[in-house]
């Protein structure tokens, strides 16, 4: 008898205030991070930094919404929402990005859409 296919379920996973972590984060998973990372932050799904959570690296993930202080590098394939409560400085790339009043960014700003279909020129 084979294994039976189940779906896989997606985790939620949380970094709480007064936590510290050095190194890389892998998830097929939202995050939601309160405490403070200092690496690379990997999610296929969304990335949620509190108010008092702070990430020093880079950010790679679907969408992130982010109140907290972020000094990163951050690639977002759909939607960077900095809240009011935001202090970002890094290099942004996203295919959408909102930006509430009070929220601080200081950097770079590039937005892609990862859905758009090349155009080829009509030499080809």
């Amino acid at each position: 008898m084979g294994k039976k296919d189940t779906p896989e379920i997606a985790s939620i996973n949380f970094l709480g205030k007064g936590t510290s972590i050095k190194g890389d984060i892998s998830s097929n998973g939202d995050i939601r991070i309160d405490g403070i990372v200092t690496g690379v932050i990997n999610s296929t799904g969304k990335v949620v930094v509190g108010s008092s959570g702070r990430v020093d690296g880079e950010i790679v993930c679907m969408n992130a919404e982010v109140e907290g202080t972020l000094k990163v590098k951050i690639n977002v394939t759909e939607l960077l929402s900095l809240k009011a409560t935001s202090n970002v400085k890094g290099e942004l790339v996203t295919g959408k990005l909102a930006i509430e009043p009070g929220a601080l960014f200081s950097g770079t700003c590039r937005m892609e859409d990862e859905k758009k279909p090349e155009i080829k020129s009509s030499t080809e």
